[in-house]
C-alpha cells in the first residue's frame, strides 16, 4: 500500500499525525516542522491537505485517546462530528443520552446557557480551528510560495488541493453559521494579524452577511475553481457536487439564516446534484455498515467522513453511534434474533443513546410496543429503515437516565455480507473502533430538499410527479407507499426515519416552527472564553 501522512498545518509549524482509510500509518518525524521544511515535494502538499480532510474526526495528531484540546479529559467528546451530531439531534427527541455527563441535560432540555458546555465548546473550537487549518494551507500554497520553493511544476495539482481546502473551510464555516448564527469570520489575514470579526455585531445583519459570503465562496468553487467533478478525485475527497449539496442545504434553510426564503435556489441546486448520476443504494442498511465506504461511495454518498479501525480511529463519530446505543441485554437479544455465531453484534456496550418514545410515535410508521417480540415490536409491519430495540414499556421512560426508551442499531458493527465484525482476537486488535464512514451529504437528502422546496413554492403541498417520485423512491426502499401529493410535514416526517441520527433533525424542526418557542434557541451561544479575548464579538441574543 502507498503510505501517506497527515500534516497538521499551523502558523508555527507542521506535525505528523495519522493516515486515511486504505493507507498505512507511518510517523514522519518526532519534531515539529516549519512550513518551509515540510513542503519539500509535490506529495507534501497532499499530506498537508489530508489533515484538513480528516479534521472532522481526528482529535489529536497521533492518538484517538488524547485530545489536542487540553480542556477535554475525554478525547472522544472533543471530536467535531460527534458533538455536531449531538447539538443537532439531542435537542429534538430523536436522541437522548443517559450517561449523566453535565453537557447532556441542558441540551436535551433546552436549558443551555452561555456557561461552559462540552458539546458547544467542541463544535465551536474545532470548527474555528478547521477554518484556521484551511487558511494556513492556502497561505502556504500561493503561486509566490511555490515559486520561492521552486515548486511551480506542482501548480496544477495544488490548484485542486487549494480548491478542496476552500471547500473544507466553507464546510467548517457552514457549521459555525448554522450552530452559532453570527460567529467570527476568520480569513487568511487573521493568521498573525488582527482578531477575526463578525460581519456585524447586530445578529440578523451579521448572520446574513456570513451567509452571503459563504454563498459567494461556494458558487465560485463550482464555477471558477479546480475543484474536481464527480469521479475526478478519489473518495472521500470533496467534489463540485459536495459544494452544490452544501448550497442546497443552505438555501433550504435560508429563511432561517437571512429572513428571506430561497426555495427555488434550494430546488435548483438539489436538482443539479441529482442530475449528476447518483442513485439510491438498493439496500438501505448498507449505508451504515462497516464497509459502507466501499459499497456506497459510487452511488449515494456525495461527501463523507472517513473512519477506519486500522488507521482512521476515533472514539467519536460512528464508533460512538455503533456502541453508544447498546447495552448488554440489547447485544444478547440482537445476536439471538440475527442468529450470529457470537453473542454480540456491537464491539462495546456503552449504554447511552436512546430515542424518546414520543418521537417514535410521532414519526415512525408501524412501530407498536409488543413485549412478546424479540425486539419489543414487530418489524415485519414497520418501516424497514428502522432498526429498533426496546426492553420495557415505552411509558417507563425518563430522558437522560434509566434504561427505558427505544434504541437504534442501524450503526451496528456489521458489514454488507452480514458478518458481525469480530469482538476481539489478535486478527483485529482495534475491534473497538468503527470503520463505517459518515455521509455528510447523500442523495436522499437532495431528494428531500427538492420535494420540500417544491412544496414550499406551492403553498405547502407538492403534487409534482418528480418531487413525489423522489419521496416514493425512498419509501419504496423502506417497503412503504405514498399518495399522489405530499405536504411539507409529511416530507419531513419521512425524513425523520430516513435520516435518524444523521444530524439534520434540529434544522428540520426549526423550519417547521416546532423546535422551541424562544427563537433565540435556534442557535447556541458563542463561547465566553473566546469573547473574553476578542472584543470584536457580540454575544447572540438571549445569552
Amino acid at each position: 500500500m502507498k503510505k501517506i501522512y497527515f500534516l497538521l498545518t499551523v502558523a508555527a509549524g507542521m506535525l505528523a499525525v495519522s493516515c486515511i482509510k486504505d493507507l498505512d500509518a507511518l510517523p514522519l518525524n518526532d519534531y515539529d516542522k516549519t512550513s518551509e521544511s515540510a513542503y519539500v515535494d509535490g506529495e507534501s502538499y497532499l499530506k498537508g491537505l489530508a489533515y484538513i480532510n480528516a479534521y472532522y474526526s481526528f482529535v489529536s495528531q497521533n492518538d484517538p485517546g488524547a485530545s489536542d484540546l487540553p480542556s477535554f479529559k475525554d478525547a472522544g467528546q472533543s471530536e467535531l462530528l460527534r458533538q455536531w451530531l449531538i447539538l443537532n439531534d439531542l435537542c429534538t427527541g430523536s436522541q437522548d443520552i443517559s450517561w449523566g455527563d453535565s453537557y447532556v441535560t441542558p441540551i436535551n432540555d433546552h436549558t443551555w446557557t452561555n456557561a461552559a458546555n462540552t458539546a458547544i465548546t467542541a463544535v465551536y473550537t474545532r470548527a474555528l480551528k478547521g477554518v484556521v487549518l484551511a487558511n494556513e494551507f492556502l497561505l502556504q500554497t500561493t503561486d509566490q510560495k511555490l515559486a520561492a520553493r521552486g515548486h511551480e511544476q506542482y501548480k496544477n495539482d495544488i490548484a485542486r488541493y487549494r480548491a478542496e481546502a476552500r471547500f473544507h473551510r466553507a464546510m467548517f464555516n457552514y457549521i459555525l453559521l448554522d450552530i452559532f448564527g453570527n460567529p467570527p469570520y476568520a480569513t487568511e489575514e487573521n493568521i498573525g494579524g488582527e482578531l477575526p470579526k463578525q460581519f456585524d455585531k447586530d445578529f440578523a445583519k451579521g448572520r446574513k452577511g456570513f451567509f452571503e459570503a459563504l454563498e459567494t465562496e461556494l458558487k465560485d468553487l463550482i464555477d471558477n475553481s479546480a475543484l474536481g467533478a464527480r469521479g475526478e478525485v478519489p473518495y472521500p475527497r470533496p467534489t463540485k457536487d459536495a459544494a452544490r449539496a452544501l448550497l442546497a442545504r443552505m438555501y433550504i434553510n435560508a429563511e432561517v439564516y437571512t429572513g428571506t426564503a430561497r426555495w427555488a435556489d434550494a430546488k435548483k441546486y438539489a436538482d443539479d446534484v441529482i442530475a449528476n448520476g447518483y442513485y439510491l443504494h438498493p439496500e438501505y442498511h448498507e449505508l451504515f455498515y462497516q464497509d459502507n465506504g466501499e459499497k456506497c461511495s459510487g452511488d449515494e454518498f456525495i461527501f463523507a467522513i472517513d473512519y477506519d479501525t486500522n488507521c482512521a480511529r476515533s472514539w467519536g463519530g460512528t464508533t460512538t453511534l455503533s456502541s453508544g446505543a447498546f447495552n448488554d441485554d440489547m447485544n444478547t437479544a440482537l445476536s439471538e434474533y440475527l442468529k450470529t455465531e457470537q453473542p454480540y453484534i456491537s464491539a462495546e456496550t456503552w449504554n447511552g443513546y436512546r430515542i424518546d418514545p414520543a418521537f417514535v410515535s410521532a414519526n415512525f410508521e408501524g412501530v407498536s410496543y409488543d413485549a412478546s417480540k424479540p425486539l419489543g415490536y414487530d418489524p415485519t409491519n414497520a418501516d424497514e429503515r428502522l432498526r429498533l430495540f426496546i426492553q420495557q414499556d415505552p411509558s417507563d421512560y425518563a430522558p437522560t437516565q434509566g434504561t427505558g426508551g427505544w434504541r437504534c442499531w442501524k450503526w451496528a458493527k456489521m458489514d454488507s455480507s452480514g458478518y458481525v465484525v469480530a469482538r476481539g482476537g489478535t486478527d483485529n486488535p482495534d475491534w473497538k473502533f468503527s470503520s463505517a464512514d459518515f455521509a455528510i451529504f447523500r442523495l436522499a437528502e437532495m431528494y428531500y430538499i427538492y420535494a420540500e422546496a417544491d412544496a414550499r413554492l406551492n403553498g405547502g403541498t407538492t403534487s409534482d410527479a418528480k418531487a413525489v417520485g423522489y419521496i416514493q423512491a425512498l419509501r419504496n426502499r423502506a417497503g412503504l407507499q405514498t399518495g399522489s401529493s405530499l405536504t411539507v410535514q409529511q416530507i419531513l416526517k419521512d425524513k425523520a426515519a430516513e435520516m435518524l441520527w444523521e444530524g439534520q433533525r434540529r434544522q428540520d424542526e426549526i423550519r417547521l416552527g416546532i423546535f422551541d418557542s424562544d427563537p433565540n434557541r435556534n442557535v447556541y451561544p458563542l463561547l465566553e472564553t473566546d469573547r473574553s479575548v476578542n472584543n470584536n464579538l457580540a454575544q447572540n441574543p438571549g445569552y
